[in-house]
Parts: structure tokens; C-alpha cells; sequence
């Protein structure tokens, strides 16, 4: 987030739905994703990673039970919600979900969400 410059922006008002990828996730990416993304000539792919993760707006795993939806991400692309059994988002599958913030809710998937292309 630091890398980013993203860290004021999530600490701002919201609220903010955020997918947040448990550590065992980022250890599944390849061997450098992590140390190649965070030099500042890949900040703006670094930008749209992490954004992927966030929707404007407080999403409880409830409000989607059910439902198929593909919202809007805070840098304005759009992820697959699949709630008819379970929640999973893409293909990543929230195995913690509601962590209530003073600005949102937090779900843990299991996989880092990738911008498609």
C-alpha cells in the first residue's frame, strides 16, 4: 500500500469494502511478483492490483448470499461476486469474511486478484 501511495487513501472516510489476500495467497504468487511490483517503475501496475481488491462501499458476505454481481473496484474495473455458494470473488474464495473497520469491512480471500491482460 505504501508503494502505492494508497495508505491515506484507504485510512480516508469510505467506507470500503477490501479483499485482502492472506499471506499463504502472496506466497503462491511466482518467486519476485512481490519484490518486482513494489519497485517504482512498476507503480502503476502495483496501483492496479491492489485496487482490484477494494470496492467503494460497505459489502457484508450477507448482502451477496445468493447472488451473482461483478461491481465496480475502486480503480474502476470490475470483479466477479459468486455467492451462491459461499463467496468468492474472481476465483479467490473469501475464507474470512466480515472484519469490521471504522471505514468499512475486510474479507481474506485465498489467492491475489491479477487485472486480466
Amino acid at each position: 500500500m505504501t508503494a502505492a501511495d494508497l495508505v491515506d487513501t484507504l485510512k480516508g472516510e469510505g467506507p470500503f469494502t477490501v479483499f485482502a489476500p492472506s499471506d499463504d495467497a502472496f506466497a503462491a504468487l511466482p518467486e519476485g511478483t512481490v519484490e518486482t511490483l513494489v519497485k517504482p517503475e512498476n507503480k502503476d501496475r502495483l496501483t492496479a492490483i491492489l485496487l482490484l481488491h477494494v470496492l467503494p462501499g460497505k459489502v457484508m458476505a450477507a448482502d451477496v448470499a445468493g447472488q451473482v454481481l461483478d461491481p465496480g473496484t475502486a480503480g474502476g474495473a470490475t470483479v466477479h461476486i459468486d455467492g451462491s455458494n459461499g463467496v468468492t470473488v474472481n476465483a479467490a474464495n473469501v475464507v474470512t469474511a466480515d472484519i469490521e473497520c471504522t471505514n468499512g469491512v475486510i474479507h481474506v480471500i485465498d489467492a491475489v486478484l491479477l487485472p486480466s491482460g
